[in-house]
């Protein structure tokens, strides 16, 4: 088990545009997810980052597709949501969600 379990912003936002990838997941489709649904342009090195730090922790997986002539004869790097991974949003959305609930400010409630 890795020694860091917990989700960074970035590797939460990642994992889960990963997991609504599916089986598409790699660096671009990852980067556009996180751009259309999250508002947040992120470079493709930041998404690497945070997809090697996600194996690190076997949150994701990869497998190397077929090289083709448009990438130049390189193959595609794709990543999928591992058990360990999805035990990993479910505790995180958990979590996030009992510290959202009854916070007076952001249900129009003054202090």
């Amino acid at each position: 088990m890795p020694k860091r379990a917990f989700l960074g912003e970035m590797e939460l936002m990642v994992l889960l545009a990963v997991a609504r990838l599916g089986g598409e997941a790699y660096g671009v489709p990852i980067s556009r997810e996180l751009l259309e649904l999250a508002g947040r342009e992120v470079a493709l090195g930041s998404v690497y980052a945070a997809l090697e730090r996600l194996e690190e922790k076997e949150y994701v997986a990869s497998t190397l597709g077929e090289p083709t002539p448009e990438r130049g004869g390189r193959a595609k790097r794709y990543f999928h949501v591992t058990p360990a991974g999805l035990r990993a949003l479910r505790t995180t959305r958990e979590a996030l969600t009992n510290l959202w609930s009854g916070v007076p400010l952001l249900e129009g409630n003054r202090p």
